[in-house]
C-alpha cells in the first residue's frame, strides 16, 4: 500500500531502531527518560533504566540519575521483569538491573520474555528459557512465537499448533498460519482461507476469510474478495463487507482506520463514518488529537473527524507535552493543540519534547542542541542527529 512521504520519513527512524534492536513497544518518543543530556540518544525508562547510545557507538545502560550500569553492547532491548536481551558478536542473552549477565550470550536469536518465558535459537532449532535461564521448552522446534494468554504457537514440518508452559499440545500442529491469541481467540490458516479457534481448538468462526486480523476491542477485521468488513467473536457481521481494501489499524478507542480507493478515513464500530475517506494518511490516535495528511500537507483531527488545525503545514509530528514539532517553508518550530505558534519556525529538523525540552538542530552551524518550551537553548549535542532522517 502506497504510504505518503511524510509518513515513509518519519518512520524511518522507527525502522533504524528496530535494526538496532532497540525499537521500544511504545510510541517512539512518548515515554519518560532520564533527564540527561549528554548523550546523543536516550532510550525510555523501563525499570528504572534507559538504553544509551556510547561515544564508542556501542550501547549501554543508565539509570534514572545517568549513572552507566552496562555498557558495549551491539544491541540493547528494554527491561521486561527485570532482564533486558542484549547482543554482542551475533549473540544474544539478557542482563539484570544491576547490569550483570543474567542469562549468557550464547544463543543465535531471542525474544524478549513474555508471560515468564522467552524464546531462544540455537542451531536453527526454537524453544523457551525461563528468567532463570533453564530451558524450560526443549529447542526442537521450526519455528516458536511468543505467549500470549497462556499459550504460544509453534511450528514443525511447516505445521503450527498451540502449546502450554509445560510443552503440553493444546492445539495440535495442523495449520500452515496462526496468530497469537487475543481476547480468548486466535486467527488460524488452512487451505488459503483464515478462521478462528478458541483455547480449546475448537473452530468458533470458519475458515472463510481471505485474511483477519487478531480481535481487538471485540471486534477483527476479516477480507473476502477483497472487501472488508468487521466481526464479533460469535463470527457476526457487524460493520458489513464493502471495499475498505485494508484497514490500516484495529480498532483503538471506538474508532478504526480504514482505506478505499488509496484515500483513508475513520469509522466507529457501527460503521458510520467519523472522518470521510479522503485523506492520504492518518496516524493512529495517540493523544486527543492525530496528525492526517492529504495532497502533501498535514494538520490535525480530533476523536469527532473536526479538522482542529488545518491541513497547511509540510510535515509533523505528534503533540507530546501539549506542543507539536511543524514544518513550513524549510522550516520547524512548534505548536499548541489550537494551532498557535508557540515557538516561531526557525529550526532545520525538531524532534518532540519530553521531559520539557526537545532536541532542534540548525544546519547553518552545523548543530543540534536542546530547547525548553519557551525556545530557549538549554544543551549542545554536537553535529545534527538524525538529520538524513528527519528532513524531507
Amino acid at each position: 500500500m502506497k504510504r505518503p512521504i511524510t509518513h515513509t520519513i518519519r518512520h524511518l527512524s522507527s525502522a533504524l531502531l528496530l535494526i538496532g534492536g532497540i525499537l521500544c513497544s511504545q510510541n517512539l518518543w512518548a515515554c519518560e527518560q532520564p533527564e540527561v543530556h549528554r548523550y546523543g540518544f536516550v532510550r525510555c525508562l523501563s525499570d528504572g533504566l534507559s538504553g544509551v547510545i556510547l561515544p564508542n557507538n556501542q550501547w549501554g545502560f543508565i539509570d534514572r540519575t545517568g549513572e552507566l550500569v552496562a555498557t558495549d553492547y551491539d544491541s540493547v532491548w528494554d527491561f521486561n521483569d527485570g532482564l533486558a536481551m542484549v547482543m554482542k558478536d551475533g549473540k544474544y542473552g539478557f542482563i539484570d538491573t544491576t547490569g550483570q549477565i543474567a542469562i549468557q550470550l550464547k544463543y543465535d536469536w531471542a525474544n524478549s520474555f513474555s508471560e515468564g518465558l522467552a524464546v531462544v535459537v540455537q542451531n536453527d532449532r526454537y524453544g523457551f528459557i525461563d528468567k532463570t535461564g533453564q530451558v524450560v521448552i526443549p529447542l526442537k522446534y521450526d519455528g516458536a512465537y511468543p505467549f500470549s494468554e497462556g499459550l504460544a504457537s509453534v511450528e514443525k514440518n511447516d505445521k503450527r499448533g498451540f502449546i502450554d508452559k509445560t510443552d503440553k499440545v493444546i492445539i495440535p500442529l495442523t495449520f500452515k498460519r496462526t496468530y497469537n491469541f487475543s481476547e480468548g481467540l486466535a486467527g488460524v490458516y488452512q487451505n488459503g482461507k483464515w478462521g478462528f479457534v478458541d483455547k480449546t481448538g475448537r473452530i468458533v468462526i470458519p475458515l472463510q476469510y481471505h485474511d483477519v486480523s487478531s480481535f481487538s476491542e471485540g471486534l477483527a477485521y476479516v477480507e473476502q474478495e477483497d472487501e472488508w468488513g468487521f466481526i464479533d467473536k460469535s463470527g457476526k457481521l457487524l460493520i458489513p463487507l464493502a471495499e475498505y481494501y485494508h484497514t490500516v489499524y484495529p480498532f483503538n478507542d471506538g474508532l478504526a482506520i480504514v482505506m478505499k480507493s488509496d484515500k483513508t478515513g475513520l469509522i466507529d464500530k457501527y460503521g458510520k463514518v467519523i472522518a470521510p475517506l479522503q485523506y492520504d494518511y492518518i496516524e493512529p490516535f495517540d493523544d486527543d488529537l492525530t496528525r492526517v495528511e492529504q495532497d502533501g500537507k498535514v494538520g490535525f483531527l480530533d476523536k469527532s473527524g473536526k479538522v482542529v488545525i488545518p491541513l497547511q503545514y509540510d510535515d509533523a509530528w505528534y503533540f507530546s507535552e501539549g506542543l507539536a514539532a511543524v514544518k513550513q517553508n524549510g522550516k520547524y518550530g512548534f505548536i499548541n493543540q489550537t494551532g498557535q505558534i508557540i515557538i516561531p519556525l526557525q529550526y532545520d529538523d525538531a524532534y518532540p519534547f519530553y521531559n520539557d525540552v526537545a532536541v532542534v538542530s540548525d544546519s547553518s552551524t552545523g548543530e543540534s542542541f536542546y530547547i525548553n518550551k519557551q525556545g530557549e537553548r538549554q544543551y549542545q549535542l554536537g553535529k545534527p542527529i538524525f538529520s538524513s532522517v528527519g528532513n524531507q
